[in-house]
């Protein structure tokens, strides 16, 4: 039984990693982060000293929302279908920037797609305009998180623009977002989809080619098709929990508009505040319409009295708890206000490009 390597999550090593695996020449891989603790918890999730599943290309690291270290088996074949699946959605093969880290399956699946097209992907300097200037490919993407995209907007619109197509994901994209990057006609197009689904799979609310979706009795979101893993690593418990028939359990919950899908926040996003039920994801949502709140995240901290009170993390200037308290009140119940508001200069960040939950919740606890 094959046994796995872990590589230095570097673009180059990942890159020369990835080309053995899908032409079948090479050896199954875990990339590591950077950073000492991260390559532990990769190393503890990938174990690399036991046999390894039949059929994994490749193993990523995610933990969720538990915090535990799981390790995604992916197959060769999952990781070649999406990106087929991703460019016959986007007009055709093409070249691709890597402005994220290859050791995330964002990062990963852009080296896929450079090899399964052929092309040579280009790294990210120190400047996204001049890395963008040396693609030469006919067809032009990238590929990132919406903090970056946020970013590049203020500083590298010019660049966006001469992108064919630029997928946002590892995390939702807030509506104001949506709307710069469409008046500023950079071709943003916002992707659902997770470590499991071997990276995005949803493209503006729409199944690639080769997945299907359906939600359940408790709007949770069900996918099925060939960019899904294989299972957890050494996990046969926890695979069988959330892979059945072939579909995946996702922890998200979603409705269907016109036929397209919309994730309207995780299963565990509800809290119970002083009896009431409070839906986080649609808090945070009406904190980032004020027009002074530049992002927002809310969350739920066990209080002793409330059982769990709604906490406000926001970023922007000259903002009130009570303001803020009544802007939630004119179109939600006054229950669902935040009880605290904490204003940050910017939300902290995992190096995946989400907003680190844990570290906020840790400081106010």
């Amino acid at each position: 039984m094959a046994r796995l390597r872990l590589v230095p999550g570097t673009p180059d090593e990942v890159l020369a990693a990835l080309a053995g695996v899908l032409d079948g020449s090479g050896t199954p891989f875990a990339p590591l982060p950077d950073d000492a603790a991260g390559a532990a918890r990769v190393e503890q999730a990938a174990a690399p000293d036991r046999p390894l599943e039949d059929g994994c290309a490749v193993v990523l690291t995610t933990s969720g929302s538990s915090g535990e270290p799981k390790g995604v088996l992916l197959s060769r074949e999952a990781l070649i279908a999406s990106a087929h699946a991703t460019h016959d959605r986007l007009g055709g093969p093409g070249q691709w920037l890597l402005p994220m880290k290859p050791y995330f399956v964002g990062g990963l699946q852009i080296l896929t797609r450079s090899l399964v097209a052929g092309t040579t992907p280009v790294m990210l300097g120190e400047s996204f305009t001049e890395s963008a200037a040396a693609m030469t490919g006919a067809r032009r993407y990238t590929a990132m998180v919406p903090t970056q995209l946020a970013r590049y907007l203020e500083t590298d619109a010019d660049a966006l623009r001469s992108f064919d197509a630029i997928i946002i994901g590892g995390a939702s994209t807030p509506e104001p977002l949506k709307v710069k990057a469409a008046e500023a006609g950079v071709a943003a197009i916002p992707a659902y989809g997770m470590t499991e689904t071997g990276s995005g799979c949803v493209y503006a609310g729409v199944p690639l080619d080769g997945t299907s979706i359906s939600l359940d009795a408790e709007q949770r979101i069900l996918i099925k098709g060939s960019t899904l893993f294989s299972g957890y690593r050494l996990r046969p418990e926890l695979t069988a929990e959330v892979l059945k028939d072939g579909w995946f359990r996702t922890q998200d919950r979603g409705e269907l508009v016109d036929g397209r899908l919309r994730v309207v926040g995780r299963v565990d996003d509800v809290v119970i505040s002083g009896g009431v039920n409070v839906t986080l994801t649609t808090v945070q949502a009406r904190l980032l319409e004020h027009p002074r709140v530049k992002d927002a995240v809310a969350l739920g901290v066990p209080d002793a009295e409330w059982g769990t009170r709604v906490v406000a993390f926001v970023v922007g200037v000259g903002i009130e708890r009570d303001e803020l308290r009544d802007w939630v009140s004119e179109t939600l119940p006054r229950a669902w206000a935040p009880r605290d508001v904490i204003r940050l200069d910017a939300l902290p960040m995992l190096a995946s490009g989400k907003v680190d939950r844990q570290g906020l919740l840790e400081g106010v606890r």
